[in-house]
């Protein structure tokens, strides 16, 4: 899963995000700016506040708004089809041979 590592307020409602792996995307946000969570950040001030959260790889703002990861990586139309899916666990270990006695 992708994660965001940097953000960059490039001027008001453009951001910049960097990625794990290597990959840049500039972001117009704001036809997103509606709502009771975003319509705070039409205050450039406000917006220019971005960061980025560590754990979960996401974009936040202190009004508690947030984009998550695929959102920013992918856009609007979504990770690609099984995104969502859980993947199988590799194995962690081999299975032991056993010594025939």
């Amino acid at each position: 899963m992708e994660k965001a590592v940097s953000v960059r307020v490039i001027r008001p409602y453009i951001i910049e995000v960097a990625f794990d792996d290597g990959t840049r995307r500039v972001i117009d946000m704001e036809p997103e700016l509606w709502g009771e969570v975003f319509v705070p950040l039409r205050d450039p001030a406000l917006f220019a506040q971005a960061a980025v959260d560590q754990r979960f790889g996401s974009v936040y703002w202190p009004t508690g708004a947030d984009l998550a990861p695929e959102f920013l990586y992918y856009g609007e139309e979504g990770p690609p089809p099984g995104y969502y899916q859980p993947q199988p666990e590799e194995d962690e270990a081999a299975p032991a041979e056993t010594e025939a006695r």
